[in-house]
């Protein structure tokens, strides 16, 4: 390569990378409108959760053909762009597979096992193409998946496997030229896939095979950087963002729940008789009153909004929901899809408003999720459960319904019911005070 190829060359870097960190720094500052929450406590439960989880993949697995399909595709597009760095030192300084006269041996064991998970890569891929557009499996089918996501998924299936394709044949390219009479270059790596795609270079002159390495090259490393740039916009950004969220997922048991501080605060001060209310730290009499539940992004937690940019629109969620598989009209896929829509519009509006919200006379309840979504679950945790990296919809669909019922009161009837029973009796049946118990007699 020539110093002007070395000068274009960092600069396709430097705008690469240039536009991923403001990608970066646009979800991070996204994530952190959601309310504080702790999620600092026992580490050592998280960092288990993040290896078994998202290192590890043991959630994936539980559908076994899906999730070893993953593993290769995880995998190898990981290790492969190890290379990435071989790549990056060879074309800033010009050299030819730098790393090789310091690793020999190891150098072609890693090459050689380049190549056999860049096949094992495009062999996953095509299955997964043939699930999603031959058999239309019915999680990648239904009404919640439609328009751009849909298509989102096809997009990275093609990147992949043309960029699997260009190493393949940039390798081999290499290959011949290695070993033409007068090689062009020195000898490097062990290729038990490219040695089967190089003849295809025979006959070719020198300069022309050189021409069509530098193209495989060139396109091989400008599809990885317009790829690295394509994730903020796409739902494979959870190959990174799998390993935060599983290290801050909720610890506690499946089905428990967090009470609202300020509620507990109430409950405990009509409890206690000896109770001062006014000991309380001094409130701020112009600080706008504290919201129960959520009724847009900025009244959930962080994680909640991480929780969104992490999903991989798999479908597991949805195709284990029962309320979903009985024709109600959730799908907790939709619920994280929506959540996400709506922090990127409120983000896109903060940008168009030099760092400052502007009421837009729109929210995630009703304009995104609605109230017949939100009481048709059941809060079962099914969701929860099938998640391949710990993302929790209920913890939004609850906290949703705590906003319909404690500020609008909007609960459906059969709820107010009960919740009147309760106030009035102490119990959720129409009883009196004396007759409460009488229920335990009922058969």
């Amino acid at each position: 390569m020539s110093y002007l190829d070395n000068i274009l060359f960092a600069i396709l870097l430097i705008i690469g990378f240039g536009f991923f960190a403001s990608s970066v720094k646009k979800i991070i500052r996204n994530i952190n409108l959601g309310v504080d929450v702790n999620r600092k406590d026992n580490s050592k439960a998280r960092w288990k959760n993040m290896a078994l989880i998202a290192l590890g993949q043991s959630k994936m697995v539980r559908r076994p053909v899906a999730g070893i399909l993953h593993i290769f595709v995880y995998v190898g597009f990981i290790i492969i762009n190890i290379e990435l760095l071989e790549i990056i030192i060879d074309g800033l300084f010009g050299t030819h597979r730098i790393f090789a006269p310091y690793l020999g041996v190891v150098y072609d064991v890693l090459i050689a096992s380049f190549e056999i998970l860049a096949v094992l890569v495009i062999f996953a891929v095509t299955v997964f193409w043939i699930r999603r557009n031959v058999i239309r499996l019915k999680r990648f089918i239904n009404p919640d998946l439609k328009g751009f996501p849909k298509s989102d998924a096809n997009y990275i299936l093609y990147f992949e496997t043309v960029l699997m394709m260009l190493f393949l044949l940039m390798n081999a390219s290499d290959l011949h030229l290695q070993n033409v009479p007068d090689p062009v270059f020195h000898k490097a790596g062990s290729f038990p896939i490219s040695q089967f795609i190089a003849p295809i270079f025979n006959g070719m002159s020198n300069e022309l095979v050189v021409l069509l390495f530098e193209v495989f090259w060139w396109l091989h490393i400008a599809g990885i950087l317009v790829f690295m740039n394509y994730l903020y916009f796409s739902k494979h950004l959870h190959i990174l963002l799998a390993f935060p969220n599983t290290y801050f997922a909720n610890l506690n048991p499946e089905g428990q729940f967090d009470n609202l501080e300020s509620v507990t605060k109430e409950v405990k001060l009509m409890m206690d008789p000896n109770a001062d209310p006014f000991a309380a730290a001094p409130v701020d009499e112009n600080a706008a009153p504290a919201k129960f539940g959520a009724s847009d992004v900025q009244d959930l937690n962080w994680v909640q909004l991480l929780n969104a940019y992490t999903c991989t629109e798999c479908g597991r969620c949805t195709s284990s929901c029962p309320a979903n598989q009985t024709g109600k009209k959730l799908s907790p896929r939709k619920i994280m899809m929506d959540t996400r829509d709506r922090l990127q519009e409120v983000g896109k509006n903060i940008d168009a408003n030099k760092g400052v919200f502007v009421p837009d006379n729109k929210t995630l309840l009703n304009d995104y999720i609605t109230p017949e979504e939100l009481w048709a679950c059941t809060s079962c945790n099914a969701c929860v459960e099938e998640c391949p990296v710990n993302i929790s919809p209920l913890s939004i669909i609850m906290d949703m319904r705590r906003y319909l019922v404690m500020e609008q009161s909007a609960a459906p009837m059969s709820l107010n019911a009960m919740m009147t029973n309760i106030e009035n009796n102490g119990a959720p049946w129409q009883y009196s005070q004396q007759d409460r118990l009488n229920w335990k007699n009922e058969n």
